[in-house]
């Protein structure tokens, strides 16, 4: 049994399921505190911030972070150094241009009349200044495969906020305000820690080349619009509730966003660990392993969905009550959920495919498949408001969204590798069957 638990704890997606497990897990307890303790319109403007944070986030983090994980895993020693040397140089460019931009809005917000947009305007900048060390830190640690590292980053990050929190639920303090503070000094907090445990290898940044700087931003430039266009995918329909329905009907509409956290935890989990494995073998040039893996990651998440589903789609109303609380008991949120959870059988199939295409170094085609997936959401989502006039003409647009996507990606990703549908569930199938039969020997044992 000791065998087990050591083995166990060294597996990479072991460790990258717990760090996925403990952030998502910090994220749903607090979403529950603060569905409890804040109104509906200030959890709406917390999340209108957080969209806005996310599509500036999406700029950084498409342009870089792929880019990271493709060149810097499995790479020479003189090169690595020269890869994050070059990704330092350009995450610490990108965070003061968009800064600047930030304090030249905030300049004109005295015109804006909208609450929610004047409060993100004010937190904007720092926020995102505040993240900029953890997150090349972050991207860093992926390439490496170093999840125990991201696992403590996580914990620090997460728990300090978590427990602020708590105490400040406690002593009836948490508002909005006092949220917006909690979080930018939490992203220091981790910053610091990263740094001073000698994460960041910020020194590398004397080791830049513009070579290795041109191309990153070649590679990038493609997975930035990719990055972009699917935070603004995801953020559509956050703007369109928002300025048609209210911030009180995105709060409802949030509840089972948040609640798929139980399929995406285990999905963010594999395409970290898969993404890099397929970088290190196209790098290496094993054009078989990189088959093998798009196939065998989207194929196994496929069937370790089914039961998941399963239960999120009986027990969708006890979800919905436990995370949001008694206020949110009988509205549209359960029936959305199970609409989500029902489709989300498709999710590792889609997210892979673009993962696959970028390795490739078809990031093109994978930023044509977000813009497929934009033109398919916006008229369905607007139609949707039109004829029903509630949160349901919003969340019918997910389906229809997510079904144009995956089409596009698996027709032009089939035409650069053996790739099929019926192949990835044979592989999904072997591997899961050995997976199974490979844990309960070790139990045994």
């Amino acid at each position: 049994m000791k065998s087990f638990n050591l083995s166990s704890f060294k597996n990479k997606h072991f460790l990258a399921l717990v760090g996925n497990l403990v952030i998502s897990g910090f994220s749903v307890l607090t979403i529950a505190i603060l569905y409890r303790v804040l109104t509906k319109s200030d959890v709406g403007t917390w999340f209108f911030f957080l969209t806005f944070l996310g599509l500036a986030d999406a700029v950084r983090t498409g342009f870089l972070s792929t880019a990271t994980v493709k060149f810097y895993a499995g790479t020479t020693k003189e090169r690595g150094l020269q890869v994050l040397g070059s990704v330092w140089f350009l995450a610490i460019a990108l965070t003061v241009i968009i800064c600047l931009l930030s304090i030249s809005f905030f300049i004109f917000s005295g015109y804006i009349t909208n609450e929610a947009l004047i409060i993100t305007i004010k937190w904007f900048g720092i926020t995102f200044l505040s993240s900029l060390i953890y997150n090349v830190t972050f991207w860093k640690l992926i390439a490496e495969e170093d999840y125990l590292k991201i696992l403590w980053l996580r914990l620090t990050n997460s728990g300090s906020m978590i427990l602020i929190i708590l105490l400040l639920a406690y002593f009836k303090m948490a508002t909005l305000y006092n949220l917006l503070l909690i979080n930018f000094l939490t992203n220091c907090l981790t910053s610091a820690v990263a740094l001073l445990l000698g994460y960041t290898k910020i020194k590398t940044f004397v080791h830049r080349q513009k070579e290795t700087i041109k191309e990153i931003k070649d590679f990038g430039k493609y997975s930035l619009g990719t990055n972009i266009s699917s935070n603004l995918l995801g953020s559509i329909n956050t703007f369109v509730i928002t300025f048609m329905l209210g911030p009180s009907v995105l709060a409802v509409y949030n509840l089972p966003q948040r609640l798929l956290e139980i399929v995406e935890i285990p999905l963010r989990s594999f395409v970290g660990t898969g993404m890099s494995a397929m970088a290190t073998a196209y790098n290496t040039k094993n054009m078989y392993h990189l088959t093998f893996v798009s196939r065998k990651y989207p194929g196994v998440l496929t069937f370790a969905f089914i039961p998941i589903i399963i239960v999120a789609f009986l027990g969708a109303d006890i979800a919905v009550g436990l995370l949001g609380g008694g206020k949110y008991a009988g509205t549209e949120a359960a029936n959305i959920f199970r609409l989500l959870m029902f489709f989300s059988v498709l999710y590792p199939i889609d997210r892979f495919n673009g993962v696959t295409l970028d390795i490739l170094h078809q990031q093109k085609i994978n930023f044509y498949k977000v813009l497929v997936m934009i033109a398919a959401n916006i008229p369905v989502a607007f139609t949707g408001i039109f004829i029903f006039h509630n949160v349901w003409g919003v969340a019918i647009a997910s389906p229809f969204t997510l079904l144009a996507g995956l089409l596009f990606g698996y027709y032009h990703l089939s035409k650069y590798m053996d790739y099929s549908f019926r192949k990835i569930i044979q592989v999904g199938y072997i591997e899961s069957i050995q997976i199974v039969r490979r844990t309960i020997a070790k139990f045994k044992k």
